[in-house]
């Protein structure tokens, strides 16, 4: 395996993290009550130091004067790895804790997995992010609970929710050319493998949250890891972007 399979699935890692923590960033100040506001901008700072984590070990294996600046602040849409789930709108608070769930217990089982990979900084980051991963799934879970066996208009939030956000969910696991070369070297995870303990912990959550599993049959969107993004990724960019694209080599 080449050092650039190593970098583009250390980004990919970042990414993810970047992105869904910039989206529950939007929340701060406008949480439903302060508790959750409070919890809510946690978990975007959690999301955050993990993806500082990351684009600092892809920064080392670049070289070529690459910062975690750099790669977080200087990069096109185009070369952004993330699942396409991470960067969709947040929507009602059902949408944004159920997107939160889904993505939380995917990072859950991938960090378990991970930690034990043969990438050694790779399984220190994700040894350490797992604790807040941990938290991160047990919140989620409990709001999807709370949301779905709630009140009639609690659950149709989240029914709402689970048709706008499912069919981004395939793309979790369904492996891109740079995580089955890793997979080759012990370094990433098989996804089939994670998705099976994933539809696990899904069904018991729906099932306390009485709330119906899709079919099968619903069609996945996909591309993200390859570059091929919605449009709201751009309106992300545009605004965590502009400072260091307006004041070029703008340092903290």
């Amino acid at each position: 395996m080449d050092t650039k399979t190593l970098i583009d699935y250390t980004l990919h890692l970042a990414d993810n993290a970047l992105i869904i923590g910039h989206r529950n960033s939007e929340w701060c100040g406008h949480g439903p009550i302060l508790e959750q506001d409070i919890a809510i901008t946690n978990i975007a700072l959690d999301m955050i130091g993990q993806a500082r984590n990351f684009y600092q070990y892809a920064a080392q294996l670049s070289g070529e004067g690459a910062t975690e600046d750099s790669l977080a602040y200087l990069r096109d849409a185009i070369d952004f790895k993330n699942n396409l789930l991470t960067e969709l709108p947040n929507g009602d608070w059902a949408q944004t804790v159920l997107r939160q769930f889904f993505f939380s217990t995917y990072q859950y089982f991938l960090y378990q997995q991970l930690q034990n990979g043969a990438d050694k900084q790779l399984a220190a980051i994700a040894e350490k992010s797992l604790k807040e991963v941990t938290y991160h799934l047990r919140w989620s879970s409990e709001w999807v609970i709370r949301l779905g066996d709630g009140t009639e208009e609690s659950k149709r939030r989240m029914l709402d929710a689970i048709d706008e956000i499912w069919s981004y969910t395939g793309e979790l696991f369904i492996p891109v050319n740079f995580e089955l070369l890793t997979i080759g070297d012990g370094i990433s995870i098989d996804l089939s493998m994670i998705k099976i303990s994933w539809d696990k912990k899904v069904k018991a959550v729906f099932e306390e949250a009485i709330l119906p599993i899709p079919a099968d049959t619903i069609w996945m969107q996909s591309g993200g890891k390859e570059g091929k993004h919605t449009e709201q990724l751009g309106f992300i960019l545009a605004e965590m972007q502009f400072l260091q694209r307006a004041y070029p080599n703008s340092n903290w």
